[in-house]
């Protein structure tokens, strides 16, 4: 991690993480300076309930039993898998969780048998998503609020042979 501790542990989530992690998602997405109405409009997008952890195959990121992000992947094979949340604790943002969350996310769609992972991306969290290789596709409608559209992106799933090749790293040549 860029703060020179270890990057931070992962782990399938359990339904009793739900609450901590819905608490998370609320503050992250607050970080970027949307209100409490917005914030309020998109409470149930960013709510994960218990009996949903594992179906929507969570991925928790920690420290010290502490949560620092999530990620979902949803989706079955053959289709497309669907990045569903995405969400990093604001002390922790640019300390490589992110990197960390999403390397994990492409590995488990290419162990699924995912051949590439969709989603629609906050317009903050683009540059990120972009970094890791992203694209953008076309926009998609808000879950939460009429009216705004938010980028649609996609990245493949690597194939195994480049399993070994970090996320967002640009090949030789």
């Amino acid at each position: 991690m860029r703060d020179g501790m270890p990057g931070p542990a992962l782990r399938p989530g359990r339904p009793d993480d739900a609450p901590t992690l819905t608490a998370l998602a609320l503050r992250s997405k607050a970080h970027w300076g949307y209100d409490e109405t917005f914030i309020a409009a998109c409470r149930e997008e960013l709510t994960l309930r218990p009996a949903e952890v594992a179906p929507r195959r969570t991925v928790v990121a920690e420290r010290d039993g502490a949560p620092l992000g999530f990620s979902t992947l949803e989706g079955e094979p053959p289709g497309d898998a669907e990045l569903g949340l995405f969400l990093v604790e604001p002390a922790a943002m640019g300390r490589g969780v992110g990197r960390a969350l999403f390397t994990r996310l492409l590995a488990d769609a290419r162990a699924i048998g995912f051949g590439r992972i969709v989603f629609d991306a906050d317009p903050h969290a683009e540059p990120f998503y972009r970094a890791m290789g992203a694209v953008p596709i076309g926009e998609s409608p808000s879950g939460s609020l009429p009216g705004r559209v938010l980028p649609r992106m996609t990245i493949p799933v690597p194939p195994r042979s480049d399993s070994a090749r970090a996320v967002g790293e640009r090949p030789a040549g």
